[in-house]
């Protein structure tokens, strides 16, 4: 009896043993995919403001809209079949936080741009830990959608109700007009009728302001005027303790090319001579000052530096850490 049982016992711990060692394959096989990833948000330090880079959303600039030489365009086209990610960007927008008060700079796309790729930025906020509710102030570059998307619905309502809006008069000059967008392509109608639909629900509620020199708009923060790509097109650089950081719209769209080349420049840019000098002074200050670059359409978290490399530049992303580093 006691002999059957000890086998009845090696036979149970054989068996045991037996799953241990079929377990981890038959596990893997059933192992779910998450298909997601982390919130679209990152943090660093610069000062004593804390800046917040909010993903809206990805895609791809297409070699068409790049103007520039042949040769260099059939260079790019070339690059592209090599590599088909060559021209991949992002659409982000920045949190700046003051301590008294919380900016945003540029409100990504919303619905108004990239046919459901982007219009994430607001989802990114609330994962970063604020609401729309909250944000005092908003800074825009320019009025393309892909950057005021964000601000209103399309149902005409305001994402931030309590913020006040703030933009280069020469901007909102242009795209607000009825006269300026009668007499625009047909082709370039879609941008006004976009800008004016998004400003509309700020300027009845008294939220929309314009900016026409160097008038204070917010303690350490300097407006930087960047003309060509549309007319009133501004940068914002903020100031803390040494430390800078420029937001520049869109000094660039495809960044492994303008900066190798800044002298390409997009169809986008409404005066093109003036864009591609705006982008060949601006770089060299940027690249000798080592002065921290917030460019919306650089790959996420869109936080870097310029490198001087040959008769370009390259960028240099600031590196993820998920540690909180006061000095960096």
């Amino acid at each position: 009896m006691l002999k059957r049982n000890s086998m009845r016992f090696v036979a149970a711990l054989m068996a045991v043993l037996a799953s241990f060692v079929a377990g981890p394959n038959a596990a893997l096989d059933a192992a779910l995919q998450h298909r997601d990833q982390a919130p679209g948000f990152y943090r660093v330090k610069v000062g004593d403001l804390e800046v917040t880079a909010l993903f809206d959303g990805t895609g791809a600039f297409d070699p068409h809209w790049l103007n520039g030489t042949k040769a260099r365009i059939d260079g790019v086209g070339k690059a592209l079949h090599e590599d088909p990610h060559m021209l991949d960007v992002a659409d982000t927008g920045f949190l700046v936080n003051t301590g008294k008060q919380l900016i945003l700079v540029d409100a990504g796309a919303g619905t108004w741009w990239g046919g459901g790729a982007m219009g994430r930025l607001a989802g990114s906020l609330r994962s970063a830990g604020y609401t729309p509710e909250e944000i005092d102030i908003v800074l825009v570059t320019h009025l393309h959608s892909d950057h005021v998307g964000g601000l209103t619905t399309q149902d005409g309502k305001r994402v931030f109700p309590n913020a006040d809006v703030f933009v280069a008069k020469a901007e909102s000059d242009f795209w607000l007009s009825p006269e300026i967008a009668a007499k625009a392509p047909k082709d370039a109608q879609p941008f006004f009728q976009s800008a004016q639909a998004i400003a509309a629900p700020y300027i009845k509620a008294g939220k929309w302001h314009t900016f026409s020199g160097s008038e204070p708009i917010v303690d350490g923060m300097q407006l930087v005027p960047l003309a060509g790509h549309t007319p009133g097109h501004t940068g914002y650089e903020f100031s803390s303790k040494g430390q800078e950081i420029l937001f520049w719209g869109d000094i660039v769209h495809a960044l492994r090319v303008q900066l190798q080349h800044p002298e390409v420049t997009a169809i986008f840019d409404i005066d093109q001579t003036a864009a591609a000098a705006t982008r060949q002074q601006l770089l060299p200050r940027l690249a000798s000052e080592d002065v921290l670059i917030a460019g919306p359409h650089m790959n996420f978290p869109a936080l870097g530096r310029l490198r001087k490399e040959g008769s370009g530049y390259s960028w240099a992303p600031m590196v993820f850490t998920d540690q909180w580093d006061e000095n960096r």
